[in-house]
């Protein structure tokens, strides 16, 4: 769990909880993990704040089919590279993080995609591992006080 603060909840993190979430989502979704799905999709709209942005997302999401997401080129271009580290992760290659770059994205930045997108798979594999489901769960919690990694209240 700190492994999942220190990635998605850093507060030196620059990219939008948000996106992280959509990151996430996405990286889930291609594992096949509901259970990340829902949790974190829950997350990204209580973040967003934006019901038809949301829905927009979960849609090209659930078809798979970023180009239909209601992101802007460079978002897209981050779930790009999040989709070659979660399906082939031999496939990614310095030219998709030399684009990153030249898309806006500093080599910071570049980093928490990289690290969100590794720690989803390595939580899906988890999740999936060990038969969890959201029975009896609240859905979308996240702890709130990044600047504390002991603290995982969620008010």
């Amino acid at each position: 769990m700190a492994i999942y603060k220190y990635v998605l909840h850093h507060s030196n993190n620059t990219i939008p909880k948000w996106f992280l979430e959509t990151l996430g989502v996405w990286v889930s979704s291609l594992n096949d993990c509901g259970y990340c799905v829902d949790h974190h999709f829950g997350g990204l709209v209580r973040l967003l704040n934006d019901e038809v942005k949301s829905s927009g997302i979960r849609k090209a999401i659930d078809e798979r089919n970023i180009d239909i997401a209601p992101l802007d080129d460079k978002q897209k271009l981050a779930m790009i590279y999040a989709q070659a580290l979660t399906l082939s992760p031999a496939s990614t290659t310095e030219e998709m993080v030399i684009a990153m770059r030249e898309a806006g994205y500093t080599d910071g930045e570049i980093l928490e995609v990289n690290q969100v997108s590794a720690y989803f798979n390595y939580a899906n594999r988890t999740v999936l591992g060990l038969g969890c489901s959201t029975k009896g769960d609240i859905i979308g919690l996240s702890p709130n006080n990044s600047d504390d990694p002991n603290d995982w209240s969620h008010t």
